[in-house]
């Protein structure tokens, strides 16, 4: 649908780049400013650094003299006011609008407007209620009743997003890291057999009373789903402990691993040598 963002009487060349860079991530490039105060606002070096490469629009981007010559086109006009007029259209939030707006995505196209404009007014005293007057409606972006003050470039993102996601939106980029293959049973099984086998050389685990940890640990990884790739590591981890553990019974004056292991109370959380909690 036709979309245009129309800033009247700007005075800060800043926030026109600002409104461009936000326009673009969102994929609309129709800008209009009317009577800003800088006539060479879209070459000020402010404008361009603040666009953040969304020089297109700035290039495309037109300045004219009356709200009458911006609106070309347009059937639709929203005004933006962070307070409702006593007189005027209806003060409404944007999601709601947008959606009274499009109707269902079964309603006929025909019924929807040719051209949406959003009207932004001056950062020093916002938009005259003369203008608003001319709008179907006036927005109103909900914010902490405490604190309302949105940067313009801001109020410009916030509308841009909720009518992007009105219009259907875009769907997220492809994952940039390549899936893993998930290990099959047999894979689990032997890396649980390892694991088993390094428990017990730590002397974590009693093999005359296991009770349930295996079938616990079986448990968790497969709601884990751990990948080939992971199911390596773990073997390796098993591999190390039984080293480990081989070593120091090697070593007549090492401690045994059992007498190594945190006192039984601060082992709570992760059961005790001989299998599981409680």
């Amino acid at each position: 649908m036709k979309t245009r963002f129309i800033l009247i009487q700007t005075s800060h060349a800043g926030n026109v780049g600002g409104t461009a860079r936000a326009m673009k991530v969102m994929g609309f490039d129709d800008l209009v400013l009317v009577a800003p105060r800088w006539a060479n606002v879209l070459r000020r070096e402010e404008t361009i650094q603040r666009a953040s490469g969304a020089n297109d629009v700035l290039a495309k981007a037109r300045i004219v003299d009356t709200l009458d010559e911006a609106l070309d086109g347009i059937e639709h006009l929203c005004a933006t006011a962070m307070t409702p007029r006593d007189f005027g259209p209806p003060t409404r939030h944007p999601r709601e609008h947008f959606a009274a707006l499009l109707g269902t995505p079964e309603a006929p196209v025909s019924t929807r407007p040719g051209g949406v404009a959003f009207l932004f007014g001056s950062e020093r005293f916002g938009m005259r209620n003369e203008d608003v007057y001319r709008c179907h409606t006036c927005l109103s972006i909900p914010t902490d009743p405490q604190f309302g003050s949105l940067n313009l470039a801001a109020a410009v993102q916030l509308i841009a997003y909720d009518w992007r996601q009105a219009l259907g939106g875009y769907a997220l980029p492809p994952a940039s890291a390549p899936e893993r293959p998930l290990a099959d049973a047999k894979a689990l099984a032997g890396m649980l057999q390892h694991l088993e086998q390094a428990l017990v050389a730590v002397d974590f685990l009693d093999p005359e009373a296991p009770k349930k940890l295996m079938p616990r640990l079986n448990q968790l990884f497969n709601r884990a789903a751990p990948t080939e790739e992971e199911i390596h590591i773990l073997r390796g981890v098993a591999k190390a402990m039984l080293q480990t553990a081989a070593q120091a019974k090697k070593d007549p004056h090492a401690p045994s691993l059992r007498e190594s292991l945190p006192p039984e109370g601060a082992c709570s959380a992760l059961g005790r040598p001989g299998g599981e909690t409680g």
